[in-house]
Parts: C-alpha cells; structure tokens; sequence
C-alpha cells in the first residue's frame, strides 16, 4: 500500500509539474498573438483536442498494458468513410454511428488476436493493420471525399453549450469514464499489471488474452468515435482523415506520464499531455511558425519524454 501511495503521490507531482507548464504556455500564448484568447479560436483549440485527445486516452489503455497501436489513424479513417457512406445512402444517423464503432471495434480486436494469439509484436501488427484500414479507406471511397452527409449529423460538432463547443461534453464524457475504468475497476489494476510483468499476471490468474483484446478493441472504439466527431465537425467523409494522428496519440500519452514499456501511466496525466500537443500546434499556428518545426518540437517532446522516463528508472534501481 505505501509503494502504491508513492506511486499516485509521483503521478500527482507529474500531472502538476505538466498542468503549470499548461498554464504558462496560454499566458504566453495570450501575450504573444492577440488572437489566441478569441472566442473562435478558443472552441477551434477545444475541438480539436477533443479528438486527438480521445484518440490518446485509448492510446494510454494500450501504452499501460506494454504495447502500442499505429493504426489508430488509419481507424479514425475507416470510421469517417463507414459513416459518412452509410449516411449518404439514407441509413439513420444512430444506425450508421453503431455500425461504424462496430467495424473499428472489429478492427481493434483483431489487433489484439494477432498480438495475442499470433505472437506478433505490437509494432508490426498494428503497423500491418494501419496500412490495411487505409487501404480499406482508399477502396470504399474510391480516394475522394464524401460529401451531402445529413445537417442533423454536421450541425452536432457547431453546438455549443454553456460556452463549451459539443465535442468537449463527448470528451469529457469519455475522461470520466477512462478514469474510472483504470482507478477503480478489476479490469484497470489488471491492465496495469499485466504492462508491469505479463508473466507475473499470467501466474496470478489474470487472463492476458483478455486483457490484450480488450484494450485494443477500447483504442478501435475510441478511434472510432474521434473519426465520427471529425467528420461531424468538418462535414464530409475525408479519405485521409487521420494520418498522423497516431504520433500525436502517443505524443500525449508519453509526454502526460505513460511509459513505452508498460505499467503506468494516467488518465488525467494524458488529458494535459493531449492540451499541451495542441497548444504548441495551434500556438505554432497563429504566430506563423513552420508547420514542419512544429513536428519537430513534437517529435523532441516524445523523444525526451521518454529519455526522461528511462533516467527515472535507472535512478530508481
């Protein structure tokens, strides 16, 4: 019980460290464009972390348990195409929705069996399965943009409540229950222990078969529903909607606290990691800094996230 309440009580310190730096990055933000404080801006800045920031809490389920999942932009691709097709040929909206999670559930799950039950590494299985889902992508739309989707379907992304745009409401929805799924669930503390030492789970009577399916069928849905959310928001079936999202996913999670060889890491530790990839990008954005800097400041993020982790580790043994 005391090396677990060392454990949160590090986190916690982690997530602060990460909220302050948070903080000071809009201050400067706020000083440094006169646009970034805008209301407009300010719901743009909210949408957009809402996705990535989805993507990346299924990330971190994946990134807990020891493994990793490139194919999470490939499926919010597949996700965008299913329903955007669907809706164009008059299936209703919850319908279309439904078969579309259901199909990038299909696809997590199938990660999770080829990882599992073939023994493939997760790098290549979800390396394999990224390029597969765009292919998938490529072949349904045919390479062009889907567009005459449903005003009722576009129209939910433009809602704004209580000031908030609608997609912070779904996001935060998904904080509550990604949070409450890893601190206070049987399913969570296996997670963690099966990234921690799968061997040591297996002994315990922790099924690993389950575990690995079920986080990787948890990223497919969650990527699912961001890849719903961004064509809501931009109106159309986009054929090459989320390419790249994968290294902002694991931007987040990493730079929020997640270790790359399993056992920890943190819901809210993630959300902030998620505010900070999309401050620095939409920052880089209105100060007029190269697009390409701007994945290399990422890139270094992620690099020295992880440097960083490893040096904790070493001083920790």
């Amino acid at each position: 019980m005391k090396l677990l309440s060392k454990k949160n009580n590090k986190f916690r310190i982690a997530e602060g460290n990460l909220l302050v730096i948070v903080i000071v990055l809009m201050v400067i933000l706020s000083f440094a464009t006169k646009n970034f404080f805008t209301v407009n801006n300010l719901r743009n800045l909210v949408r957009q972390t809402s996705v990535n920031g989805i993507i990346a809490l299924g990330m971190t389920f994946v990134i807990i348990s020891g493994g990793i999942d490139l194919s999470v932009g490939s499926v919010v691709g597949v996700s965008s195409i299913v329903v955007a097709k669907l809706l164009v040929a008059g299936i209703g909206i919850f319908p279309a929705i439904l078969i579309a999670l259901l199909v990038c559930i299909l696809l997590g799950t199938l990660n999770g069996l080829i990882i599992h039950y073939g023994k493939v590494p997760p790098f290549i299985a979800t390396l394999g399965m990224m390029q597969a889902a765009r292919g998938i992508v490529m072949l349904l739309s045919n390479a062009r943009m889907i567009a005459g989707l449903p005003k009722s379907f576009t129209g939910f992304a433009q809602l704004v409540f209580l000031g908030f745009p609608s997609l912070f409401f779904v996001w935060f929805l998904v904080i509550l229950v990604t949070f409450v799924v890893t601190t206070k669930t049987i399913f969570g503390r296996n997670i963690f222990a099966y990234g921690s030492n799968i061997e040591a789970a297996r002994l315990s009577g922790i099924n690993t078969a389950k575990v690995t399916v079920s986080v990787y069928a948890m990223s497919g849905l969650l990527s699912g529903i961001a890849g719903i959310l961004m064509t809501s928001r931009l109106g159309n079936g986009i054929p090459t909607a989320g390419q790249g999202y994968e290294m902002d996913a694991i931007a987040s999670a990493v730079v929020g606290g997640a270790s790359l060889s399993g056992g920890s890491g943190t819901i809210i530790g993630t959300v902030l990691g998620a505010l900070l990839i999309s401050l620095i990008q939409n920052g880089g954005n209105l100060l007029g800094i190269n697009a390409f800097i701007l994945q290399i400041i990422v890139g270094v993020l992620i690099v020295a996230s992880v440097w960083y982790d490893q040096i904790r580790k070493t001083t920790k043994n």
